[in-house]
């Protein structure tokens, strides 16, 4: 994909429709704060959730264990959707580069977007999406 001011539909879509798994970056287990109410609507619809926060690591949010990093995943994920500051982005790419089985999709939440970072993760094979949510676009795009 060229660019990421605007995604068309049709590629929301097709990124959305080769997720089954997904690494939530940046989970909180804090009600109020938008990456748990993002984790509640992803596992809602139907998605395995991992979520990973290593101040968190071994406890649980919503029901799932919390990871303290990517390699600590028990299986490979679809997508690595990131609840990061964007300039975290970049280390959050190449952590999914270093994995024996990267993701298909990295998904920067709202206002996460680093264009270098989805310049090398492209590269590397993987879809990238930043500046958006799956909360909304899942509903918007009626999937």
């Amino acid at each position: 994909m060229t660019g990421h001011d605007n995604y068309p539909d049709d590629y929301l879509r097709a990124v959305l429709g080769k997720v089954q798994t997904i690494a939530l970056v940046g989970a909180s287990p804090k009600p109020d704060r938008p990456s748990f109410g993002v984790m509640r609507f992803l596992l809602a619809h139907g998605y395995r959730v991992f979520p990973v926060n290593p101040g968190q690591a071994g406890k649980e949010i919503l029901g799932q264990t919390v990871y303290a990093t990517l390699a600590d995943l028990p299986e490979a994920v679809d997508m690595i959707d990131v609840f990061r500051a964007p300039e975290y982005l970049g280390a959050v790419v190449e952590e999914a580069k270093s994995l024996a089985i990267p993701p298909k999709v990295i998904w920067g939440q709202l206002s996460v977007r680093d264009d270098e970072a989805a310049s090398r993760a492209e590269a590397a094979g993987m879809s990238v999406v930043m500046d958006r949510c799956p909360a909304i676009e899942i509903p918007r795009l009626g999937l």
